[in-house]
């Protein structure tokens, strides 16, 4: 799905060939959301693990969201990706996470956001890194 921008999702996120992915909490139609060509194949691990390079967690609360970033956040390598999803408040999903809630979250863990982006019609997503130190 291209969205509104016509970019492809795969590519908005930063999927790229050989990638090992953790994906936690996405919704049922998630792998046909991305669209990945034949020649960007994804490893997908099947759970959360030590030196992860990309994590994509989704998280309708706030409790559930803190968790689940300071878990990721102790196993992405420097360099690596976190995307957190949550629901557009025009979905009508009830979820108490915006934003602000996932930044309040990743600044205190050393996390920053770079890049927000429509997943799909229900989730938007904001790509967080570990903070460079000057």
């Amino acid at each position: 799905m291209a969205g509104y921008s016509g970019t492809p999702l795969w590519k908005k996120l930063g999927y790229k060939a050989g990638v090992s992915a953790y994906v936690e909490g996405e919704p049922s139609n998630y792998i046909s959301l991305l669209t990945l060509p034949a020649d960007v194949a994804v490893t997908w691990l099947p759970r959360a693990k030590s030196d992860m390079e990309f994590v994509h967690l989704f998280a309708t609360s706030a409790s559930q969201l803190k968790s689940k970033l300071e878990s990721v956040r102790k196993r992405i390598v420097p360099g690596g990706v976190i995307w957190v999803s949550w629901p557009k408040k025009s979905s009508g999903v009830t979820s108490d996470i915006t934003e602000d809630t996932i930044r309040d979250e990743a600044l205190p863990m050393g996390l920053v956001d770079v890049k927000v982006c429509a997943v799909d019609e229900v989730w938007s997503g904001l790509k967080l890194v570990i903070r460079r130190t000057a």
